[in-house]
């Protein structure tokens, strides 16, 4: 008998509260600047300027009709080679023209720092590349990342021929893109740092422009790309865990065979990120229930110590990540200016000095800083131990499929599958794919 797998509730919903703070159009600027009588100019800012309010309706249009036609492709089609075509636009679009921003990967941040900060204004380019993939994935998969992503369609290109990673690798490392996931949103909720941004390994690529280390980056996972599906999709993309989560409970799923799975095995050969879930041979022997009772048993006793290791742990690295806000810098080193330990003030030291700030002031909001980040790391580490949890608890229940299936969370939905499934041929009149 088959035994399908329970759509519990995934606690997204809190996530796509953050369409209230989408009243202001651009959320770059709040207030006009102040007109000074002495003839002051404002310097010019070393960031992009802001993106006309015109041109991010535009981007927000061609988002919605990639997300659409790659829906279409993936489940009515059926198309591998549209699904390439539409990944070509999209890298050559949000990709290399937009120099990869705004892109839904960093908008996480933004939301992050708008629940966080009244005083922040979302702009509104932002909390649509942050909503619309995932509402996407609630009804069609991470259709996203089959071909609109251009993170995904760079790696997906590059890829020559793939290697099987071992399953235990690979369950192993995609926990690291829920870690990332958590420490983008306390540091951007902070006011911290937005790391997400700084060190997306493709950006630097896009732009053709960036320090050394961050191309060297970007070029070592395409290295990879070329033997690993996906790299950085799959163990470290923070968005990507998002879409995992809003894709286990989508009303629709990709589905390999159009009709009768015929065991071939073709499917689990042709994905290269081991996204296949294979029945059980047919002389394999049953579950042991009572040892999996006890298993079960033992990991559910496990799970209060791992949630509190957990917190424990973030509550620690709290002090060291909280170094990172701006206002600790400038703490730290107005403290060492004090001691006499600067050979001289620096430049913030100076302006600080200038506006007459005092300095239990400054220490006091140094203080609120590294308390609020501690609170955060807590929180973080308390659900990162639950995600580990609830890990061990899939692996160690497992499910029982009678077919060749596509895993709701890790596929991608790039169509590969398709076009070696005997009976997908079949249905085109096509001849079957060479083994």
């Amino acid at each position: 008998m088959t035994r399908r797998r329970p759509h519990p509730s995934i606690p997204i919903a809190a996530l796509l509260l953050a369409g209230w703070a989408a009243s202001p159009a651009h959320g770059e600027e709040r207030f006009p600047p102040p007109e000074f009588e002495s003839g002051y100019v404002f310097p010019v800012h070393a960031d992009p300027a802001a993106r006309a309010a015109a041109m991010q309706i535009v981007d927000i249009a061609l988002l919605a009709t990639a997300l659409a036609m790659a829906a279409w492709l993936v489940f009515r089609r059926r198309s591998r080679s549209g699904v390439v075509l539409l990944g070509i636009a999209c890298l050559a679009y949000f990709g290399f023209l937009r120099g990869g921003c705004v892109c839904a990967i960093g908008s996480i941040q933004n939301v992050a720092l708008a629940l966080a900060d009244p005083g922040y204004a979302i702009p509104l380019a932002a909390l649509a590349f942050f909503l619309l993939p995932l509402g996407t994935a609630l009804f069609f998969g991470r259709a996203f990342c089959a071909a609109v992503c251009p993170q995904g369609a760079m790696q997906d290109l590059v890829l020559i021929r793939p290697l099987a990673v071992p399953g235990w690798l690979d369950h192993g490392l995609r926990l690291l893109a829920y870690a990332y996931l958590g420490m983008g949103v306390l540091l951007a909720a902070t006011g911290s740092a937005f790391v997400i941004c700084e060190y997306d390994p493709f950006v630097a690529l896009f732009r053709m422009s960036g320090s050394a280390g961050m191309l060297a980056l970007g070029a070592g996972f395409l290295v990879l790309g070329t033997v690993v599906g996906r790299p950085y999709c799959r163990w470290f993309c923070p968005y990507g865990a998002l879409l995992g989560l809003a894709a286990f409970v989508s009303r629709r799923r990709v589905t390999i065979t159009p009709d009768v799975c015929t065991q071939c095995r073709l499917c689990e050969e042709a994905c290269p990120f081991g996204s296949i879930r294979r029945p059980p041979a047919p002389d394999a022997p049953r579950p042991d229930r009572a040892a999996g009772r006890r298993r079960l048993l033992a990991l559910l006793l496990a799970a209060p110590i791992l949630v509190a290791g957990g917190a424990w742990l973030g509550h620690r690295l709290g002090a060291p990540l909280s170094k990172l806000h701006p206002t600790m810098r400038l703490a730290d080193h107005v403290r060492l200016d004090e001691a006499g330990l600067l050979p001289a003030p620096g430049d913030d030291v100076t302006a600080f000095r200038a506006s007459g700030t005092p300095v239990e002031t400054l220490y006091a909001q140094a203080v609120a800083i590294a308390r609020r980040t501690a609170r955060g790391g807590a929180w973080l580490g308390a659900l990162l131990g639950l995600v580990v949890m609830v890990k061990l608890l899939a692996l160690s229940l497992g499910f029982r499929t009678a077919d060749y299936e596509a895993e709701r969370v890790s596929c991608v939905a790039c169509a590969r599958c398709f076009a070696y499934c005997p009976q997908e041929r079949l249905r085109r009149g096509v001849p079957p794919a060479p083994v």
